[in-house]
Formats: structure tokens, sequence, C-alpha cells
């Protein structure tokens, strides 16, 4: 038989009460330490979601916040973690050695992207100046690519997207050079200046630009070994100017076609 307490005993200890204590200051704890973070950088606070996530996954499962995720379900059972949690943000100052080091090592892999891209602007000028280009093709680079630009005035007649004559051996001469650099990327801009189309088949300097590309493109894949894949061709209309508009000789230069050669080291590789 059950024993039953006389009336002058004490009712038992609620120990329900303790558990519920526990988890209101676990609670606390972690509001005071989200509040804490709330100024941080961006980049921190993924790196604290992050951590959340793999910690006690209170944002699984499609959770937006703490009450309606697997927080919620499993009570307690997370919460557990928490102090594992506290003691890996100690570990927030070591991400600065970590961002130096990601610097550092960004830096070494531009520094390569950049010795490559010189090394292969060596080698094209010397078979610019082999084929006597020098005139017509004007050369530059950055760690990601080898630039050589050609006039639009020695493709093109004005407001025309139809190859010149006289640029067909030029761009031969071009095709053969672009043939030994036949794995790399290979990307063809057209360029105008900011002169509005008149009385010409194209409308604007955007389709204008985009045919003088698209002209060039498909004689260098008709008359070359090129893959067509790893040639890319677009039309910049007159946003990209490298000269001033207001003068013909600024317009003379922004009517041009840029060819790039991106280097085996370059992120479009």
């Amino acid at each position: 038989m059950a024993k039953k307490r006389k009336p002058d005993e004490a009712p038992p200890p609620a120990l329900w009460k303790d558990t519920f204590a526990d988890l209101m200051n676990l609670l606390l704890c972690f509001f005071v330490l989200l509040f804490s973070m709330s100024t941080v950088e961006q980049e921190k606070f993924e790196q604290v979601a992050q951590s959340l996530n793999s910690a006690f996954s209170i944002f699984d499962g499609g959770a937006k916040a703490i009450g309606d995720g697997i927080l919620q379900s499993n009570g307690m059972s997370q919460l557990n973690e928490l102090d594992k949690y506290i003691n890996s943000t100690g570990k927030m100052a070591e991400n600065d050695e970590s961002a130096d080091e990601f610097d550092e090592m960004q830096n070494k892999v531009e520094e390569a992207q950049m010795e490559a891209s010189e090394e292969l602007a060596e080698q094209i000028s010397e078979a610019v100046r082999e084929n006597n280009l020098s005139e017509e093709i004007d050369i530059e680079f950055t760690s990601q690519y080898v630039q050589l630009t050609l006039s639009g005035s020695i493709l093109f007649d004005s407001g025309s997207v139809e190859l010149k004559d006289e640029a067909l051996p030029v761009l031969d001469k071009v095709g053969l050079i672009l043939e030994a650099y036949g794995s790399s990327v290979i990307e063809i801009e057209g360029h105008t200046d900011n002169v509005p189309m008149s009385g010409a088949k194209y409308s604007n300097n955007d389709e204008l630009s985009s045919g003088r590309a698209l002209s060039v493109f498909k004689y260098l894949i008709e008359n070359t070994n090129l893959d067509p894949a790893m040639v890319k061709h677009a039309g910049r209309g007159e946003y990209v100017p490298i000269a001033d508009n207001s003068t013909p000789e600024g317009r003379t230069k922004n009517r041009r076609v840029e060819i790039r050669i991106y280097n085996s080291l370059s992120s479009y590789q």
C-alpha cells in the first residue's frame, strides 16, 4: 500500500524546477552570446552560424530561429553542447591569422598568374614582331590574360560588320598565333565609340559591336584549327572606352576589337 503523506509533512520537492532553471540559465547565456555578436562583420557572423549549425544544429530543418528548429523538439539534448560551443568561440581570434594566411596565399597565386601572363605576353609579342604586325596590334596583359587590340578601322568600314579585304591577311597571321594557344580560353570583344548609329543596318552600337566580334570569330573558326568551344565572342558597345570620345582621335581608338588569351593559371581555364 502506498504511504500516505501526513498533513504536517512538507510536499516533496518538484525536481522539474531544477531542470527548468538550468534550461533558463543556458538560454540566457545563449542570448547574451548572440547579443555580443550583434556588431560583428558579416563574414564572422557566417562563421558563427556555421559553428552553430555543426555544434547543435539549431538552424537545421529549415529553421529560421531558435523556436522553430530542432532545438524546440529535442529540448535539453542540444543545449548540452552549449558549453562546447562557447569554448569553441575562443578560436575566433585564430580567424585573423587564418585570414592573413589566406591573403598571403592569394597574393602568391596572383603573382604566379602575373608571371604566367608576362611569359605569355613575351611569346606573343615575339610572334607579332616576326609576322610584322607590330603596327596593327597593341599588346597588354593582366594576371588573367594577354590582350591583342586591333583597330576597328583596319578591320571594318564605318557602320559595317563585313571584314575588309585588306584585313584578311592580318587576321590570317593572328589566327596562326592563336593556334599555338588553342588549348586556352580565347575571348573576342567588339567595341565602338559613342556616336549614335544612323542610316545603317544596325540600329545601335551594341548590335554593331556584337556583329563585329561575331565576324572576327567566324573568320578565325573557318580559317584556323581553333576549337569553337574554346573561343568566346561578345559585343561591349560604347561602354568600355579607352580614350576620350569627344575627339576624333579618341573615337578612333575606341572603335576596336580585343582578343584575349587567358593564361594557364587563369580562373577561366
